[in-house]
């Protein structure tokens, strides 16, 4: 089973499963592929971090998160006048993960060759994708930055002056032809996995590395309305490695959530399923009630409070603290029938920036700006991909692949894609768990999930959304594991989420009461929500969220798939 965030992507990595390849073969060719299908939304500059379960073993987690370049300093932006790392261009690159993260799944725990995953994605680079809507729109929104500053970005995305017509084909030969160099270096050893490692060394060694260093010397515009030069090197590029972790995992009685660990939002979900852990939520006819949505939105203003104050990528982060019962319960206590405006992070020494109260209601503005994530009303910007993969052997894998999107930074001519801008969710105050650091990860949103049903894995899942993404996989959980749903249900129940903590893109607003819903849980819910202090914003119908899931059943080995019917993009398939 292969479900994913477009239908190019899943038909690929059901095609590797069908000829003999596992869950992570599979995995690695639609993650390929999704960084052609939808190029506003993630790249081959970008990262990836993902929950993988072998048959019968423990889950762990895959780190394609590359960190600040060696030369990022506090004091660097302090220099340039800046107090917040602009959403695009250059200054923003962090090391790209997302090429070696997924040759490392591939050489460990997949069997396919380079050539057997890598070759779909060539040929629609080469043969072009059929364009979505977004994409226009997307490069629509950023013509006038391409046209005047990113001249490479220009040549590759508005072929004629214009940005190609939607349903039309675009190719990216100048990617085919980086991917094809890449492959023949692999492929000039002997062994699958040497062939691996050698496309790896060609990528962080090699030429790949050369011209972005190169490229990183030059200076293009950004959100700051200057011009600034990078500071990747290709030093920095060849010390980096994707790497393995162990996961979080929290008890919930049968159930067991898995996440990464607090160098992402991860945990996030399972602090706010610790607070609901025995809350009276419902759901009537597959509609959660307005109680429900109220109780779940006011423990997620909690426990992202406590994200903005505690997680990073530090070694002192409190976790067994705050996924503690005793801590939730102490949280659970703040909650009143009222909507929250504070932002609440508990202990005594929590650490929020500075910057917070300044970017409160600060509009996000639009075109090449942060993460291409939601907007108030549920419509994107675009925002990340996503996709999970279960085989009949029962290997399972989640992942969140992002960054390096078009519009992120200006295209490298010799590459054909451009680097990722995560770095701008970093602080840049000292003394934060999340402060800006020479070799350190920010602290991302990207939360791909895996579910344990007696402590087997059972469901991989997830959704891109930036900070949104654990709060729709609230949604999502709420509706499976406590209402019951099946997983096309649980996707397809109408989804909210608050906007009532910083956000973790340039430049951080947030709107302390706000919460957006979509239509269909029904004006009277939307009434009472109202009446209880939120300030509503309703959506649409079917606007939020783009989750996908994949689930083995415990004991019958039954497989299962579902995609999200929002966009018309997603994508399940299996036999």
């Amino acid at each position: 089973m292969v479900a994913s965030t477009h239908w190019l992507a899943s038909s690929a990595g059901m095609a590797v499963l069908e000829n003999g390849g596992n869950a992570f073969d599979a995995a690695v060719a639609a993650g390929f592929v999704l960084q052609v299908a939808e190029p506003h939304l993630n790249g081959p500059g970008g990262q990836v971090p993902a929950i993988f379960a072998p048959a019968g073993e423990r889950p762990q987690v895959l780190c394609g998160q590359g960190v600040a370049p060696a030369s990022a300093t506090i004091g660097h932006f302090d220099d340039l006048g800046l107090d917040l790392i602009p959403g695009s261009g250059l200054l923003a690159a962090t090391v790209p993960g997302a090429w070696d993260a997924w040759l490392l799944l591939l050489r460990d725990y997949g069997t396919k060759s380079l050539r057997d995953v890598l070759g779909y994605a060539i040929s629609y680079a080469w043969n072009g994708i059929p364009v979505l809507d977004r994409i226009t729109s997307t490069i629509d929104a950023v013509s006038e930055l391409f046209a005047t500053h990113w001249p490479s970005s220009a040549q590759l995305w508005l072929p004629g002056g214009y940005a190609p017509t939607s349903g039309s084909l675009h190719s990216n030969r100048v990617l085919a032809r980086t991917w094809q160099r890449l492959l023949a270096e692999a492929e000039s050893v002997t062994g699958r996995e040497e062939q691996i490692d050698a496309a790896r060394r060609a990528w962080s060694h090699g030429f790949v590395a050369e011209a972005i260093d190169a490229f990183c010397t030059q200076a293009f515009r950004d959100d700051s309305g200057r011009d600034h030069a990078g500071l990747l090197t290709g030093d920095d590029i060849a010390a980096w490695q994707a790497s393995y972790e162990e996961p979080v995992i929290t008890d919930f009685g049968e159930w067991g959530l898995v996440k990464c660990g607090a160098w992402t939002q991860g945990p996030v979900l399972a602090q706010q399923l610790r607070i609901l852990e025995d809350a009276d939520l419902s759901y009537v006819d597959g509609v959660p009630t307005a109680r429900t949505i109220h109780l779940a939105t006011e423990a997620a203003k909690l426990a992202f409070a406590d994200r903005e104050a505690w997680y990073g990528d530090t070694s002192d982060v409190p976790l067994e603290w705050l996924l503690s019962r005793e801590y939730a319960a102490e949280r659970r206590a703040l909650i009143g029938d009222e909507a929250s405006d504070l932002l609440r992070p508990g202990g005594a020494d929590a650490r929020i920036p500075g910057m917070i109260e300044r970017t409160r209601g600060m509009s996000a503005g639009s075109g090449a700006i942060g993460e291409p994530t939601v907007d108030r009303r549920g419509a994107t910007r675009g925002d990340t991909v996503h996709i999970d993969v279960v085989d009949a052997e029962g290997n399972m894998v989640s992942a969140t692949p992002s960054g390096g999107w078009l519009q992120s930074s200006p295209t490298i001519p010799e590459l054909g894609f451009c680097l990722d801008s995560r770095a701008q969710m970093f602080w840049l105050e000292d003394g934060l768990p999340n402060s800006l650091a020479p070799g350190k990860r920010p602290r991302i949103t990207l939360s791909p999930s895996m579910a344990l049903r007696d402590g087997e894995p059972t469901v991989a899942f997830g959704t891109p959304g930036g900070d949104q993404q654990d709060q729709w996989q609230l949604c999502f959980w709420l509706a499976h594991v406590r209402a019951g749903l099946n997983l096309q249900e649980s996707i397809d129940a109408p989804a909210w989420h608050t906007t009532a903590f910083p956000s973790s893109f340039y430049p951080r607003s947030w709107t302390p009461k706000e919460l957006v819903v979509e239509s269909r849980v029904g004006e009277d819910t939307r009434a009472a929500l109202a009446e209880r202090g939120h300030d509503v914003v309703d959506a649409g119908p079917w606007a939020l969220g783009r989750l996908s899931a994949v689930s083995r059943e415990c004991g019958s080995g039954m497989l299962h798939a579902a995609a999200n019917a929002r966009g018309m993009q997603g994508y399940a398939v299996g036999r």
